[in-house]
């Protein structure tokens, strides 16, 4: 799946994902590819990210997500990352 993300000032990612667990409103759900087409806003919380050789994680204040023929677009506010 391509996954973009985001912020109001910048570009965060760019690439190639195999899944993204993000903090949804109504709680936190992943979306895997070939993931049936969703829009859903985001709340405060941890999105982690896995691509084929790495995982990265970071927080968002909210958001919003779209997947489309495994196109995931992620807008977000107050991102921050985590390390670890």
């Amino acid at each position: 799946m391509k996954l973009i993300v985001l912020s109001p000032d910048r570009e965060i990612f760019n690439g190639e994902v195999t899944s993204i667990k993000v903090p949804g409103s109504g709680g936190s759900f992943e979306l895997l590819n070939n993931h049936a087409p969703i829009v859903s806003s985001l709340a405060h919380g941890e999105v982690r990210v896995r691509t084929k050789t790495d995982e990265f994680k970071f927080k968002v204040e909210k958001g919003f997500i779209e997947l489309l023929n495994n196109e995931i677009s992620l807008l977000v506010q107050g991102y921050e990352e985590i390390s670890e």
